[in-house]
């Protein structure tokens, strides 16, 4: 089985896939489009963390900018009716340490933001993740850099999107609001920061 990969990118394909060529052998692999757009070039060097999906006639390859990012994947595929291609739209969209958080926080409203992800299913993965990817025992995502594990200081947050919604904030503006948070502190310094950085985007 196959779980790691280092080798030079060789063509980008539809739908997310990338052929990397390892010591003259060519692995067609399906990564998420954030991941895609941050391998560079064609011909750059890239390291994938690899999930490989063994079926009756096929053996597919996922590729993951980290470790993190793969466990998330496979918990996402551990979730009732999510298949490979919702998983990585949802880890393209957000990302491990977004996901984590939106979960965490019980933000249906950032998952349904997500193609393909209704307000149904929203409900199912939070209802499904929450004990995988919150608190003790749980993943710690780090595939963006400043972000903080998504048990910590969820009641604030959650207060703050309540409030931001409630001054007109649009879902997305919200989203970006809070990854740009400083860490962990009362209510009306998060508010604060939010409020700054939204000002700095309009």
């Amino acid at each position: 089985m196959i779980g790691w990969l280092r080798g030079r990118l060789v063509d980008v394909g539809p739908a997310g896939e990338a052929l990397i060529d390892v010591n003259g052998v060519g692995y067609r692999v399906t990564v998420p489009a954030r991941v895609l757009a941050a391998a560079g070039p064609v011909g750059a060097e890239v390291e994938l963390h690899v999930h490989t999906r063994v079926r009756e006639d096929t053996l597919d390859l996922y590729g993951f900018s980290s470790r993190v990012e793969r466990q998330t994947f496979e918990v996402l595929l551990g979730a009732h009716g999510v298949g490979p291609a919702l998983a990585l739209a949802v880890l393209g969209a957000l990302g491990a340490g977004g996901l984590s958080r939106a979960v965490a926080e019980d933000d249906l409203d950032v998952l349904c933001s997500v193609p393909g992800v209704g307000r149904k299913t929203a409900a199912r993965l939070v209802l499904d993740l929450k004990s995988k990817l919150v608190g003790p025992g749980a993943l710690a995502p780090a595939d963006r850099p400043g972000s903080t594990p998504a048990a910590s200081g969820v009641g604030a947050r959650s207060e703050v999107r309540a409030a931001l919604a409630e001054l007109g904030y649009a879902p997305d503006e919200i989203r970006c609001a809070l990854d740009l948070l400083d860490g962990d502190g009362t209510v009306e310094d998060l508010l604060r920061q939010a409020l700054r950085s939204l000002a700095a985007t309009r």
